[in-house]
């Protein structure tokens, strides 16, 4: 054992600590090697760059002495225009440090050791460490065998206060109905928060939902579709007084001032955001077409990657060889998701290498 794990088993100050902060395994990011020419298709990063209106705003439009001040504390340009973009207002908007920093907001609304969060298996792992923190409850419930939604799922979720659900779903891909999505917020007993990170990718969005149902939350990020993981801005859309308590949970000034407004100059060039996630849509649906050619199992996406079983079914394995080629995908132990893999979309020649690479490997 290093000096740093003894440290970590042995130091008295963790008896100060909350007994489930001690107990629980923190969440795992996507590795971000430092290795040179690797091919990186493992954190869902887009490919391309974010829009020349934002390199437009940061080599000439933005004045650097303004960071002496503050930044809005409710990003409320942005969030005006979020908002008028899907009929709502300003106030049915809150801006948070990635989508990530809106999901703690509403854990912590929400959750705590009397009520329990739901949310389905698999998906997004960083809802059980949001349980874990606020000591409460995660009921999961399976998906189908083919990642749909089971049938008796708010007979099994009903105990919930909250039920969380990606749509595209990670890491499976797939998109939920939407008339089912519909029918779980017009009767759960409790908030539906619907998880739109991959959303510009479907073409489906439930923000329609929101102005019907007093219980629903839709949360979006820019890190995805408009190329902005590392300045790390999310939102979220609700009726008023959601917004209004939540707002109560955010962190003083949880968005800087740069992020606000490269977020902005992103968001007003549609045409950009039109023609790179068309690039995108269009490299999966080729990348789809050959893996399944060389016996690959691909799972139908409506995000900005693809969940492939490699034709052994043996997701660990493919990973590991991938790796040594320079090729870095996700790989997800478990009893459902073993057996595949998760491939980010790359431009047209890192996919044409990975296809190569895939035809040697299980050609």
């Amino acid at each position: 054992m290093s000096t740093f794990e003894n440290s970590l088993e042995n130091s008295s100050a963790l008896k100060y600590l909350r007994p489930e902060i001690l107990a629980m395994a923190g969440y795992t990011p996507g590795e971000q090697p430092k290795i040179q020419g690797l091919i990186k298709l493992n954190t869902n990063e887009n490919p391309y760059p974010p829009s020349p209106a934002v390199y437009k705003l940061l080599k000439e439009d933005f004045d650097p002495s303004l960071l002496k001040l503050y930044p809005d504390p409710v990003a409320s340009e942005l969030c005006k225009e979020l908002g008028e973009s899907v009929g709502l207002g300003v106030e049915n908007v809150i801006a948070g440090n990635g989508s990530d920093d809106i999901l703690t907001m509403a854990f912590r609304c929400f959750c705590d050791k009397d009520r329990p969060v739901a949310c389905v298996y698999p998906t997004y792992s960083l809802y059980t460490v949001l349980a874990g923190l606020q000591n409460a409850e995660c009921i999961q419930v399976d998906l189908n065998s083919d990642f749909s939604l089971p049938e008796n799922l708010l007979e099994k979720i009903e105990k919930a206060n909250l039920f969380v659900i990606p749509n595209p779903n990670a890491p499976t891909s797939n998109l939920f109905d939407s008339k089912t999505l519909e029918k779980i917020c017009a009767s759960f007993k409790g908030i539906v928060m619907i998880d739109e990170a991959y959303a510009d990718f479907s073409g489906q969005t439930s923000a329609n939902l929101v102005k019907k149902y007093p219980n629903v939350i839709v949360s979006r990020t820019f890190s995805k579709s408009y190329s902005l993981a590392g300045a790390r801005f999310g939102y979220a859309m609700a009726q008023a007084p959601l917004i209004y308590n939540m707002m109560k949970m955010k962190d003083s000034y949880n968005v800087n001032m740069m992020t606000q407004k490269v977020a902005l100059a992103s968001f007003r060039d549609k045409e950009y955001l039109r023609k790179t996630v068309s690039l995108i849509i269009e490299t999966r649906e080729k990348l789809g077409a050959e893996l399944s050619s060389l016996g690959f199992k691909v799972e139908k996406s409506s995000a900005n990657f693809l969940f492939a079983a490699p034709p052994d079914r043996d997701g660990a394995r493919c990973a590991n060889l991938l790796r040594d080629e320079k090729i870095i995908v996700r790989y997800f132990p478990g009893r459902m998701t073993g057996e595949y893999v998760r491939i980010t979309i790359g431009t047209p020649e890192q996919t044409a290498t990975l296809i190569a690479v895939c035809r040697k490997i299980y050609g």
